[in-house]
């Protein structure tokens, strides 16, 4: 067997640092790139993001939303970029924010999660809105295959705040209530001293307190969005995530892609020693 997901990411975070680069390619950054607007161009793209983030960084993030707006042409687009990451010894987590009841979930799980499967990669983005236990079998099928989950905890959208931050009990708000719950789980199915292979989507922009979020056990990768375009940068690591800071994968996207396709690998660079130099690693 592999190694478990929460070590590979633990690895790559050791080995290059919080980065991640986010493959999303909007409608502007394609007419910026030179590319047209359609499935052979994200897919151009898409290819590209990886060359230049291949040995810069050790994750990578497509957003499958820029590719499915081109039907059944833009999936086979990203079922290119998807194995060209993994070839690549890049860590994939497919940004698709799937979630459903449980076996609705459990064909979206087989989709993205399963060896062998066209749109295979190392880790999936899930909405837990549906409850937590509608997840099991896909964190089940997850860490059967030495596979990750990022459940949505806490977003760094301002539209979410409303909802995630309803008391989901007296003493809780609905977001430390899906941490909590995971990270029971996460408890009974993490050997110890190794990172958990579920972890959770937590916005770099939030502030803990605010959202009712304190720290948890075990250990367990945080992905946080909000990083670059949205605002947040490689100082926020620490006074935001505190003690989590090091298990955190900072997504960036806009603010990296825009540097164009021959400025990108000197962009992914500057920002990663950016980030390691916030962690002092």
């Amino acid at each position: 067997m592999s190694e478990r997901f929460g070590e590979r990411v633990r690895a790559a975070l050791s080995a290059f640092g919080p980065l991640c680069v986010g493959i999303d390619p909007h409608q502007a950054l394609l007419a910026a790139w030179g590319l047209p607007e359609s499935a052979a161009g994200v897919r151009e793209f898409g290819l590209r993001a990886v060359n230049a983030a291949a040995g810069r960084v050790g994750i990578v993030k497509p957003q499958v939303s820029f590719f499915e707006r081109f039907g059944s042409e833009g999936f086979a687009a990203l079922e290119e970029v998807l194995a060209a990451a993994r070839a690549a010894d890049l860590l994939v987590i497919a940004d698709a924010k799937r979630g459903d009841i449980d076996t609705t979930m459990d064909a979206y799980a087989a989709a993205w999660l399963s060896e062998g499967s066209p749109l295979e990669a190392d880790a999936l983005t899930v909405n837990p809105f549906l409850g937590v236990g509608s997840l099991e079998t896909t964190f089940a099928l997850a860490e059967a295959g030495d596979k990750g989950v990022f459940v949505l905890a806490a977003t760094s959208n301002p539209e979410a705040g409303s909802v995630q931050r309803a008391r989901a009990t007296d003493a809780q708000t609905l977001s430390a209530a899906i941490i909590d719950q995971v990270s029971a789980r996460n408890a009974g199915s993490t050997p110890d001293g190794e990172w958990a292979s579920v972890g959770f989507v937590i916005g770099a922009t939030v502030d803990w307190r605010d959202a009712g979020i304190a720290e948890f056990a075990p250990a367990a990768p945080i992905l946080g969005p909000g990083f670059g375009a949205q605002g947040a940068g490689p100082a926020d690591l620490l006074a935001r995530f505190g003690a989590h800071a090091s298990m955190v994968v900072a997504a960036e996207s806009r603010s990296i892609l825009s540097a164009g396709p021959d400025g990108l690998a000197d962009a992914i660079d500057a920002r990663a020693a950016e980030y390691r130099e916030a962690l002092n690693v």
